[in-house]
């Protein structure tokens, strides 16, 4: 067993609320002893606050809005959550970013959206939790005039090839990776890609109650994921990195740490 620290968990969902105490127990169980848990709207970042403060040094939590929701933010939103990420239970601005795969919102909208909390970051002085699906490029263009004045970032459940990656790293973020590796119909990508990824910028997570590790023995009833599998990502990752598991998990530990000052 290694000592493990789940970068993104989306504790808030409510497939969570009936056995919260149960999930964090079998995650600390597993050796996943902290947990950073997700914000994705202001709502949702309040109560992701909650559970730091209801669970101190073992859930942290994040604060932004999620591209999704770029619609949702106008001046009120910006200062509550400006506020709400100066809170010491809050580890980083985000989730945020860009999402032209589903456009649930508009695309000028996610812009918008996403600069103004890379704007938060440079204020505070908290790193950035990102989002990004099919919008490298712009996502690159945005980071590249910000990152200079950020305490650094995430790539979120990166699942981009190796071009992406690389252009991530040589903007200085860590790569967070799930259990996306773990299904091998869509994967081919991520698993070239984790090849060119130093250990001194992995970081590991589970998207909780999302992507379930397809490969996964004992599937829970319902198929809904929990933060207790990072282990098994842990063991997929470390096999397509060509290191030890141990060396990954130990490396993901100092990275996060680092990361979020935890």
């Amino acid at each position: 067993m290694f000592d493990l620290i789940d970068i993104g968990a989306n504790l808030t969902h409510d497939s969570f609320a009936p056995d919260l105490d149960e999930i964090i127990t079998r995650a600390a169980d597993a050796g996943v002893k902290r947990l950073v848990v997700t914000g994705t709207s202001l709502e949702d970042s309040r109560q992701a606050v909650d559970l730091a403060r209801a669970y101190p040094h073992q859930l942290y939590a994040t604060a932004g809005v999620h591209p999704h929701h770029a619609t949702d933010i106008d001046t009120a939103t910006l200062a509550a959550l400006r506020e709400l990420a100066a809170s010491e239970f809050v580890v980083a601005v985000g989730e945020c970013g860009l999402d032209f795969f589903r456009d649930y919102s508009p695309r000028d909208a996610q812009l918008a959206a996403f600069e103004a909390q890379l704007g938060i970051a440079t204020e505070i002085n908290k790193p950035v939790f990102l989002h990004q699906r099919d919008a490298h490029d712009a996502m690159v263009n945005l980071l590249q005039q910000y990152l200079p004045e950020i305490e650094g970032g995430v790539a979120h459940c990166f699942t981009g090839d190796a071009a992406e990656i690389r252009a991530y790293l040589d903007m200085g973020l860590y790569i967070g990776i799930t259990g996306w590796i773990c299904d091998e119909r869509r994967s081919d990508a991520l698993r070239d890609a984790v090849t060119y990824l130093p250990l001194d910028r992995i970081l590991l997570e589970t998207d909780a109650p999302y992507l379930l590790p397809r490969d996964l023995a004992d599937k829970p009833a319902g198929r809904r994921n929990e933060p207790s599998t990072l282990p098994h990502i842990l063991e997929r990752v470390a096999h397509y990195m060509n290191k030890p598991a141990a060396e990954v998990a130990a490396a993901a530990w100092r990275n996060t740490k680092e990361l979020f000052k935890i």
